[in-house]
């Protein structure tokens, strides 16, 4: 609206002057053609009643006094040249010689001989003055040319230019008052319209599949912005829908998918025990010497495979139980070294930068999170067999971070593993259920914290938790 506005006023104020231009010459042209008729008239009259006999040599002494009277009653100065340019009579006065006058240009003696009506007017700028000098011939009574006359014409456009400043600064006030009005009824309707869109763009901004979404509710508002809103509460309606229906699925899926695996993992102690049992049934003798040390091999068997069997719940019970976090002011260096204290490995080895380095932290999840990190690092190393293991740990203190590292000379991860390491049930050794790194993540990523991992299969595998400092 603003823009229109301005366009238009500067449209308007170009037209006005490109009119009021056209309008000078227009006005100019037909007063010097006026005079010229005139002037025209009452040479012809001084011709008729002249005593002198009418020819061109005679025209100054025709227009001895004559040229004057005309020059008072016209206002215009005029000038008398022969058929071949040169001067006659000037009706100006001057105690010197006006040699500028004394001869026509050529371009104009051509142009005049060449016109239709015998007539020319040259428009030129002289000491900063605009002048129109018209070139007609005088005739006798039986038309036949006597002398040609120059009527040089001043364009005086005072009064024109002060109609058109006076003109334009009307137009100017009417403008600015309507572009004040236009900013008004702008700010208004812009007020207006985008109450109701910056209530709906905030809905939009705010929508989360992962939470409950708040219908719009807005009043007084136009239709298309009404079924813009009916439109969102039914997609947030469908949406709320879809999310139930879709986390009721997920929720059967993973328990059906959890079921499965806990199945198979108990199913795989299981069989062994069987045959185990099945085997000491049918070879049992309790005359046998040697029974005690069947019984004890029996037993072993046994036990064996119900701690496998009970290594696997404590495994998906850590997964599932996943307690509220507590945000603990813990020096991290002295935790780290309390977890490092179970493992009994003599090439674990522990540096700090610092003998104490706060952050706010769960102590039992930061145990959790070294003793998982630390316990995959000897199951890697156990499938490496390098000629001699090791296992580095390190906390620092980085831009507000407490980084720690865990790093060995393992088997490594390979590449094609890399996008999967740390999902759920994902694992690349013999045994294990996969969840110790899931759980992992999980941990550190409640308290905003980062884990990632660079390897180089074979030589050099490292772990970095970076968790804030300060929460």
């Amino acid at each position: 609206m603003l823009a229109l506005v301005i366009i238009a006023s500067i449209l308007i104020a170009a037209v006005t002057v490109y009119q009021y231009r056209e309008e000078a010459e227009d006005y100019h042209k037909d007063r010097l053609e006026r005079k010229q008729e005139n002037i025209t008239e009452h040479i012809a009259d001084f011709l008729d009643e002249t005593t002198y006999e009418v020819k061109t040599e005679n025209i100054p002494l025709i227009f001895k006094e004559d040229i004057y009277k005309l020059k008072k009653i016209h206002k215009l100065e005029l000038y008398f040249y022969d058929l071949e340019g040169s001067l006659l009579k000037s009706s100006k006065a001057s105690f010197v010689r006006d040699t500028s006058k004394t001869c026509l240009p050529a371009h104009v003696m051509n142009v005049l001989s060449m016109s239709s009506d015998k007539t020319f007017v040259e428009e030129f700028e002289e000491e900063g003055v605009q002048y129109q000098s018209s070139y007609s011939y005088i005739t006798d009574a039986s038309f036949k040319p006597l002398a040609i006359l120059n009527l040089p014409y001043i364009e005086d456009d005072g009064f024109i230019k002060k109609e058109l400043r006076e003109n334009l600064t009307r137009l100017a006030a009417a403008y600015l008052f309507m572009l004040l009005i236009a900013i008004a009824l702008a700010y208004f309707l812009s007020k207006y319209i985008t109450k109701s869109l910056n209530t709906i763009s905030q809905k939009i901004i705010d929508t989360r599949l992962d939470k409950r979404n708040k219908r719009i509710h807005v009043t007084n508002t136009t239709e298309e912005i009404s079924n813009l809103v009916n439109a969102y509460n039914g997609m947030i309606d469908e949406l709320e829908e879809s999310a139930a229906t879709l986390a009721a699925n997920e929720r059967e899926a993973a328990w059906r998918e959890m079921a499965k695996q806990v199945a198979h993992e108990i199913k795989n102690p299981l069989t062994p025990m069987r045959l185990t049992v099945q085997s000491f049934q049918r070879r049992f003798d309790a005359d046998d010497p040697n029974i005690d040390e069947k019984i004890n091999e029996y037993s072993n068997t046994l036990i064996q495979q119900i701690d496998t069997m009970s290594s696997i719940a404590s495994a998906f019970s850590n997964y599932a139980q996943m307690p509220a976090q507590k945000d603990e002011t813990l020096n991290v260096v002295k935790i780290v070294k309390l977890a490092l204290d179970i493992f009994n490995e003599p090439y674990i080895y522990f540096t700090s930068s610092d003998d104490t380095i706060i952050a706010k932290f769960d102590r039992t999840q930061l145990i959790r999170v070294l003793t998982n990190l630390v316990k995959n690092s000897t199951q890697a190393i156990d499938q490496n067999e390098p000629v001699t293991p090791r296992i580095d740990v390190n906390i620092s203190e980085i831009e507000n971070e407490v980084v720690i590292t865990v790093s060995d000379n393992g088997i490594g991860i390979e590449p094609e593993f890399s996008d999967k390491i740390f999902e759920p049930k994902f694992t690349t050794k013999n045994s294990g259920m996969g969840l110790g790194l899931a759980m992992v993540k999980t941990i550190v990523e409640n308290y905003k914290g980062h884990i990632g991992f660079t390897s180089q299969p074979g030589i050099i595998t490292t772990f970095t938790v970076r968790i804030p400092s300060q929460l």
